[in-house]
C-alpha cells in the first residue's frame, strides 16, 4: 500500500456516525498555502496532519498552525491533531508534538492531537470521533433535538 501527500487538493463526502462530513483536503505545499483561505467558509473543524517523523519541519508546522488559527472565519474551529507516521520507528511522540507546537497554548479553539498511521489506520476512527463529537456538543448543547444528519465542513491540512 502507498500512501502519499496530497497535491493540490481533494473533495470528499462520507457519512461519519450520524453525520455527514465534507471534507477538504488541501495540501500543505508551501506554494499552496496561500490558496487555503479559500476553503475557510463555514468550517466546523480543521484536522492538522503532522509528518511525526519530520522533525526539521516542525518549527515551520507550528508557524503555519498558529497563523491559521488567527483567520476570523475560523474561529472557534475544532482542531484535531493527527501525528501520522507512528508506525515508523524514531517518530516523535504525540506528547513531542504537542509540545513542539505549542498545543497548550491554544485557547481560542477545542484541539486534541492523537497519534496515529494512514497506512495501518490506527487512531484515524478515533481521531474523527472526537472531532465530530467536538463539533456536535459546541454547535448543537442547546439544541431540543439533534439533526439526524448535520453536513459540515472539515478542512484537512497535509
Amino acid at each position: 500500500m502507498s500512501v502519499s501527500p496530497t497535491l493540490g487538493f481533494n473533495i470528499k463526502t462520507f457519512v461519519h456516525g450520524r453525520y455527514t462530513l465534507n471534507i477538504w483536503d488541501v495540501g500543505g505545499q508551501r506554494t499552496l498555502r496561500p490558496y487555503w483561505r479559500n476553503y475557510f467558509e463555514q468550517t466546523d473543524a480543521i484536522v492538522w496532519v503532522v509528518d511525526s517523523g519530520d522533525r526539521l519541519r516542525m518549527q515551520d508546522c507550528k508557524e503555519e498552525l498558529h497563523k491559521l488559527l488567527q483567520e476570523d472565519r475560523l474561529t472557534g474551529a475544532s482542531l484535531l491533531v493527527f501525528a501520522n507516521k507512528q508506525d515508523i520507528n524514531g517518530s516523535m511522540t504525540d506528547a513531542e508534538i504537542r509540545d513542539a507546537l505549542d498545543l497548550p497554548n491554544i485557547k481560542s479553539h477545542n484541539w486534541k492531537i492523537w497519534p496515529c498511521s494512514a497506512v495501518t489506520g490506527k487512531n484515524l476512527v478515533t481521531g474523527l470521533d472526537w472531532v465530530v463529537g467536538d463539533i456536535a456538543r459546541r454547535l448543537y448543547y442547546s439544541a431540543t433535538m439533534i439533526p439526524s444528519s448535520v453536513a459540515g465542513d472539515v478542512v484537512a491540512t497535509s
